[in-house]
């Protein structure tokens, strides 16, 4: 990869909340609440650096509080960046309800990162990218969807990779399946990262084979990484081959941001060493071991070293 992996889109706090007891109107219960530096966009980064490989977020925060912590906590983790800052809105908060099952449901506050226009892009930077990473989150709405396009354009014309994360389902039938197609069609990415749900909504298909035969037959050039949760991953190459990696056991407490971990353990290592299969089983690993644990960004431990280096991947810190 001639340049760095410029993540490109949402920075946010979450808001981890794990009741003891279900929730009931009035009522009140006790449990496990956190506070924790999120945005899909964001945590790739985080775990593309942890991973070893050169990134680079790019969003837009509120001049506060917040915004100022979410910047160090990128900072700390040896994610370089270019923030613009919104005097305007304020940096956004992603409310995590998550259930016994380590399942989550998200409700997502618009903060800054829904206000990034293309005149704040740092071209210079994106047209040194080697690879851009979308989320959808930059799509479905505008702003700061004619953002993101224009910077995938740019990366596109400087001769860079793309990839793209569809979640959430939801929001794809929110905005409408056809609608959501043609604006990926117009992306014309490399590496498309969805999960079981996302893939579905696309689709249409039930199973994970026909989802992925369905997208490798509209996208015939991406390499399609299907991540199935408890079953692992089923990986599509674009020379026709497919494989699956089977799930790591884990003990689910929170899935919150287990998917943009593997996207970014995938993406460290593949655009480095184009090895498929090794960006599949580190990843796959990395996401078991943020499921086990509460927040997108657990310390890393040894434990996930332990992991990582019983399969030998590269490049972990």
């Amino acid at each position: 990869m001639k340049g760095p992996l410029v993540a490109l889109g949402d920075l946010a706090w979450d808001v981890l909340a794990k009741p003891d007891h279900p929730l009931l109107p009035g009522g009140d219960t006790t449990g496990r609440l956190e506070l924790s530096g999120g945005g899909s966009a964001a945590n790739l980064a985080v775990w593309s650096a942890r991973l070893g490989a050169e990134t680079v977020f790019v969003g837009k925060v509120g001049r506060d509080r917040f915004g100022e912590l979410a910047v160090r906590d990128l900072e700390a983790e040896g994610v370089r960046h270019h923030m613009i800052w919104s005097e305007n809105h304020r940096t956004g908060v992603v409310l995590a309800l998550i259930d016994p099952s380590g399942q989550r449901a998200m409700l997502s506050g618009q903060g800054a990162d829904f206000y990034l226009r293309p005149d704040e892009l740092p071209v210079d930077l994106i047209r040194l990218a080697g690879h851009l990473h979308l989320t959808a989150w930059s799509l479905f709405t505008d702003p700061p969807r004619t953002a993101a396009l224009e910077a995938a354009r740019l990366a596109r014309e400087a001769g860079a990779t793309l990839s793209l994360d569809p979640g959430s389902y939801q929001m794809i039938m929110h905005s409408g399946r056809e609608r959501f197609l043609e604006m990926m069609d117009a992306l014309q990415f490399d590496i498309l990262l969805p999960n079981r749900d996302e893939a579905q909504a696309l689709s249409g298909r039930e199973h994970p084979s026909e989802m992925l035969a369905w997208l490798r037959a509209r996208y015939p050039t991406a390499l399609i990484a299907l991540k199935l949760d408890r079953e692992g991953a089923l990986i599509g190459l674009p020379d026709g081959t497919a494989f699956h990696v089977p799930a790591t056991p884990a003990m689910p407490v929170d899935a919150t941001g287990a998917g943009d971990a593997f996207g970014g353990a995938f993406l460290a290592h593949y655009l480095r060493w184009n090895d498929a299969r090794a960006a599949a089983r580190g990843a796959v690993q990395v996401a078991g071991w943020v499921v086990s644990r509460f927040g997108a960004r657990a310390p890393v431990d040894a434990a996930l070293r332990n992991r990582l280096a019983e399969i030998n991947l590269r490049g972990t810190t």
